[in-house]
């Protein structure tokens, strides 16, 4: 029987070896179960130095679902951060006007676009104007009603439904308020105001028979006619309210002016070539023109006159 040759130090060596080899092995197979419960690595196209850059939020106002208003304002969010060096700007959005005013009062953001009445509101909470959309042609209630709904003045809405989107929307809510009173109806007494969340859910109540008026503005029912041909075709405009200047673009009080006076100067310039014209066509205005406090003094005349007569802008009654 032969025995067994034992060379010094090689079995301890492999040894070694061998458990080297079984502990990677284990190691691996619990990296993969890991990833399988959900791991998944994160890429970039920015060094890594990049990521150290200071981050300023812009908050836009719901004026559609988080999805869209990401779909509609992302690219201007990307032309901006590639023509600032030292900054990033990064898009929040809200999924309501409560959740987005709630933010915009205690200074969430860093620059913002809100609408008229939020902007003269957010200047008290420490924001300045620095710009605004350039379509004040467009800043206007517009109310639909079904084509076969039967509604045809607003004498008609007489113990109807009307949808609007939140309480604080200027054009959507505020101003078809102020126009069914001037035409001789109480807005919480001969009708039941509801305020339903978005513009595209004030349009939908009106489509689906849930109220006999919806209320928006002009931007959100031309997307709505142009995602939603076939539906948009059932629905017509009883009315338009009267104009105020358009959105707002304003700035925390402690960002940096440089970097305000740059954003602005982006901004101003964005209608001056292809691609700057390509994103205004997303949002879906003709360009950005400068502003100030004394620009927005018909939206405080108008919320002046709507606080005495109608509500307070901020409550439902």
């Amino acid at each position: 029987m032969k025995s067994a040759t034992i060379i010094p130090g090689r079995a301890t060596y492999g040894g070694v070896v061998a458990v080297r080899f079984l502990l990677s092995f284990a190691l691996l197979l619990a990296a993969c179960g890991r990833e399988e419960g959900g791991y998944a690595p994160r890429f970039s196209d920015r060094p890594v130095a990049a990521q150290t850059k200071p981050v300023y939020l812009l908050g836009v106002h719901p004026l559609h679902n988080p999805q869209m208003l990401f779909d509609h304002f992302q690219p201007l969010v990307d032309y901006l951060n590639r023509h600032l060096e030292r900054e990033e700007i990064r898009l929040e959005a809200s999924r309501d006007y409560p959740s987005y005013d709630a933010k915009l009062y205690a200074g969430h953001f860093q620059l913002v676009m809100p609408n008229p009445y939020e902007a003269v509101e957010a200047e008290r909470h420490g924001y300045r104007f620095f710009a605004r959309w350039n379509n004040d042609a467009d800043f206007r209630g517009l109310c639909l009603v079904r084509k076969d709904g039967g509604i045809h003045a607003v004498a008609d809405l007489k113990g109807h439904a009307v949808a609007y989107p939140a309480p604080s929307a200027l054009a959507a809510t505020m101003m078809p308020q102020w126009y069914i009173k001037q035409h001789g109806l109480d807005v919480f007494k001969d009708i039941d105001s509801r305020y339903v969340g978005s513009h595209e859910s004030a349009i939908l109540n009106v489509l689906q028979g849930s109220t006999a008026l919806g209320c928006t503005w002009p931007p959100p029912w031309r997307a709505f006619q142009t995602t939603r041909p076939e539906e948009a075709r059932q629905l017509t405009p009883l009315f338009q309210t009267e104009t105020l200047p358009s959105v707002a673009v304003m700035a925390r009080a402690d960002m940096p002016p440089e970097l305000v006076d740059r954003v602005g100067q982006l901004l101003l310039r964005l209608d001056q070539d292809a691609t700057g014209r390509s994103i205004l066509a997303k949002i879906g205005i003709p360009g950005f023109a400068p502003a100030s406090h004394a620009t927005y003094m018909p939206v405080r005349d108008f919320v002046t006159r709507f606080s005495a007569e109608v509500r307070l802008p901020q409550a439902e009654r």
